[in-house]
């Protein structure tokens, strides 16, 4: 590993069963980018992989050759200063250099390479959770990695259709558990929200008009917390939970995100506007 940029994490789906200890699920922040990488280089789509925050990467391949896809917030790849691109697989050579450079949009990449990531498993995964402090170390310059054995088939794809995350964000939300604590839950799809610099992988912050609570004095009992839900601090401030976020809370959660547009949650980056939509249940 030559360089790592702002955050580089090894992550795969997540860890199960393990919230009756208080350990959350983790795993990659935007889980379709992760699968799309792996298939594209014949992994099974629960194989660790680097997250990559906002590009910056580089490492040295030592050991053979390997084949790599880099897939969700689209970076210029190159080997060897040749450019190879984003959502293409590519061959990297013994000795050669790989470079991600920075984002052009979004926020998170996701770089795979046939046969996994090889680090020691967590409580059975191999995701770093911020939160818990769980999982291999955030990678920095000088750490050296393995790979796993590769699978038996090969690659059927060179290359996937990027996703697009230009123009405005608009997450699909549904009403509650908790949306009768605050006094104008509607406000959440009618205002404009900004991704503040405080988020991170435990949760989105946004900045915007403040949610205000029916009555500032009533307390709710600590409860199960979800991925995607939209919960309200005293700060009246909505929190989108993420990947990382706790297996308990205590705020009151007005909506929770359908779980498909979590994924495009995680790409949101910070100063980046974004506005809900009420959705039924299905």
């Amino acid at each position: 590993m030559r360089a790592t940029g702002p955050l580089c994490l090894v992550e795969d789906l997540g860890r199960y069963g393990s919230s009756g200890i208080g350990v959350g699920r983790s795993g990659a922040a935007d889980r379709a980018s992760l699968r799309a990488a792996n298939r594209a280089v014949a992994n099974a789509e629960e194989v660790a992989a680097l997250e990559v925050t906002l590009g910056g990467l580089e490492v040295e391949v030592a050991g053979g050759q390997v084949l790599m896809c880099l897939t969700g917030a689209p970076c210029p790849v190159s080997v060897d200063g040749r450019e190879v691109g984003p959502y293409a697989v590519f061959a990297a050579p013994e000795g050669s250099l790989v470079r991600v450079g920075p984002a052009t949009s979004g926020l998170r990449g996701y770089l795979a390479v046939r046969g996994g990531i090889d680090v020691p498993e967590v409580l059975g995964s191999r995701s770093h959770d911020v939160m818990a402090g769980l999982g291999p170390e955030p990678l920095q310059p000088g750490h050296e990695l393995r790979i796993g054995p590769a699978a038996p088939r090969f690659p059927v794809v060179d290359a996937l259709p990027p996703p697009s995350y230009d123009g405005e964000v608009v997450l699909r939300a549904v009403r509650g558990p908790r949306d009768s604590w605050i006094a104008d839950a509607d406000l959440l799809v009618r205002a404009a929200w900004t991704a503040s610099d405080k988020s991170n992988r435990v949760g989105m912050r946004l900045a915007g008009e403040r949610l205000a609570p029916v009555d500032p004095d009533k307390q709710l009992p600590s409860e199960g917390a979800y991925r995607g839900a939209v919960q309200v601090p005293p700060s009246g401030e909505p929190v989108v939970f993420l990947a990382d976020h706790p297996v308990t809370g205590g705020y009151p959660v007005v909506a929770v995100v359908v779980d498909e547009d979590v994924d495009r949650a995680a790409q949101v980056r910070p100063g980046q506007s974004l506005r809900f939509r009420w959705v039924e249940a299905p």
